[in-house]
């Protein structure tokens, strides 16, 4: 690996250090990830829009600022990508769709501010399904998002340019959003981590729900420190999220190493019955003698999930209809037929289904919220299934049960989406065949922190994210 490559596989954390310590700089380490985007995001395509002059010349701009002696922020001189459905001031958003091809927003997203606001540098906008819609990161603006483990194979989405640009050294952080598992099914399928926080942790704007309880923004990173180092900077009260959590970020910023000896864990292999390949299974039941090494007691229990499916189906849909009715509408021809699909099953909800759904999501939550008072952390699959063919759009059957929508398979993710409950994809392993496989542990509402905890502990004792792609580092020149 060379001295270019060193730089880019670095930890956030350990890389705002050095650049914080000047031993190496912000300009330094722009050109050593520019180099790296050229290198690989050709045969990636994570990467859509960069803004590579900028991006050095704000590097430049950030070493000036420290020469100086100017106060530096936690992310001062990091580079970073923002996910295509986050709005961009100055820097083209086009949510993954020809209708906003050339769009080129006059605003931030709370995200990419406070991001800005500390210190971290932008190099461009990562790849997504169209609005975002699926799990399988492709769209007619940019084309297919590839896996750095196999380019054969789906990274995963609906972050899925934001986990590639991570995994292949591109970006030191990435951000994402998560609805039905968009942040956890491509850290998941890339090997890296992928932090589904409590609703309202991160606040979101602009959004044209302001109290939507199914969609989340949240950090993504190679580590778990790397996590909870964005995640510092992303959460905190805004006005203009009424959803939002009043708390001080900079504690997730302390040190995450903790004794987990005696934490209670929750072992649920399928999440009561859902169907899992066995390279999953295989990897995940090898991860159980883990969390007893460490001294957790590890019990099989399920919580009990039964609503969340209907519920997740009728409140997505009516999102959908809510978005992108009047859109199609002008425009028939220009959506995936997922989209349409979708919003259309929306408009034709009854007010009693709709209703029906609102209470069968609380009661998923108050479910959760009672299993958590026997268990400190749920521990389950990510997903169901390896990393399918970039030529597939969506697996359609798992060990032999039909999949019978693009959704089927992404169950594992979005069961919990309804609980409301924090959940994070972590590095757990890999397939015969050098695919990655993670591991979702779902903790207390709110209590991000211990959760971050648990999976520090788990990572420290695997290591499996420190693995690299070998299909990309194979190809590298840098």
């Amino acid at each position: 690996m060379s001295a270019c490559d060193d730089l880019c596989f670095l930890d956030a954390v350990e890389l705002a250090r050095r650049i914080a310590a000047k031993s190496v700089s912000a300009a330094e380490v722009m050109t050593a990830h520019l180099a790296r985007i050229a290198a690989v995001n050709p045969v990636l395509n994570a990467i859509v829009t960069l803004h590579a002059d900028a991006a050095l010349a704000a590097a430049r701009a950030a070493d000036a600022t420290q020469a100086r002696g100017d106060a530096l922020g936690p992310l001062h001189g990091l580079p970073v990508a923002h996910k295509d459905l986050f709005v961009t001031r100055g820097m083209r958003t086009t949510f993954g769709s020809p209708l906003f091809s050339n769009f080129v927003p006059a605003v931030d997203s709370i995200s990419v501010e406070r991001q800005r606001m500390a210190g971290a540098i932008a190099v461009g906008k990562t790849n997504v399904p169209e609005f975002g819609a699926g799990s399988q990161t492709f769209n007619t603006v940019f084309g297919t998002t590839r896996n750095p483990y196999d380019p054969s194979r789906t990274c995963g989405g609906s972050s899925g340019g934001s986990a590639v640009a991570l995994a292949a050294g591109m970006v030191a952080l990435a951000d994402g959003t998560d609805l039905g598992g968009s942040l956890r099914n491509p850290a998941n399928f890339c090997n890296v981590v992928g932090l589904r926080p409590s609703i309202g942790r991160v606040p979101q704007f602009p959004i044209e729900d302001a109290w939507d309880t199914l969609g989340v923004a949240g950090p993504m990173g190679r580590t778990v420190g790397d996590v909870a180092l964005l995640l510092s900077v992303q959460a905190g009260a805004d006005p203009r999220d009424p959803l939002a959590i009043p708390c001080d970020g900079a504690r997730f910023r302390a040190p995450l190493e903790h004794d987990v000896r005696g934490t209670r864990i929750a072992w649920s292999s399928d999440l009561g019955g859902l169907p899992v390949q066995p390279a999953v299974r295989d990897v995940l039941e090898a991860q159980r003698a883990v969390f007893a090494s460490l001294g957790c007691s590890v019990e099989d229990a399920t919580p009990d999930l039964s609503d969340a499916d209907e519920a997740f189906r009728v409140l997505r849909g009516v999102a959908y209809t809510g978005r992108f009715s009047e859109l199609i509408e002008r425009h028939p021809d220009a959506f995936k037929e997922s989209i349409v699909t979708n919003a259309a099953f929306g408009r034709g909800l009854s007010a009693a289904r709709i209703a029906a759904a609102h209470k069968l999501h609380a009661q998923c939550y108050l479910r959760m919220a009672a299993f958590f008072e026997r268990f400190d952390a749920l521990v389950a699959p990510v997903n169901q299934v390896v990393p399918f063919s970039v030529d597939e759009p969506y697996p359609t059957e798992i060990e032999g049960v039909a999949m019978e929508t693009y959704m089927d398979w992404m169950r594992s993710c979005y069961l919990i989406t309804v609980s409301g409950h924090p959940a994070v994809s972590i590095p757990a392993g890999f397939s015969a065949d050098g695919l990655p496989v993670g591991i979702q542990i779902v903790g207390r509402y709110r209590d991000e922190w211990s959760l971050l905890q648990l999976a520090r502990a788990f990572e420290a004792a695997t290591q499996t994210g420190r693995r690299r792609p070998p299909a990309v580092l194979d190809k590298t020149k840098t």
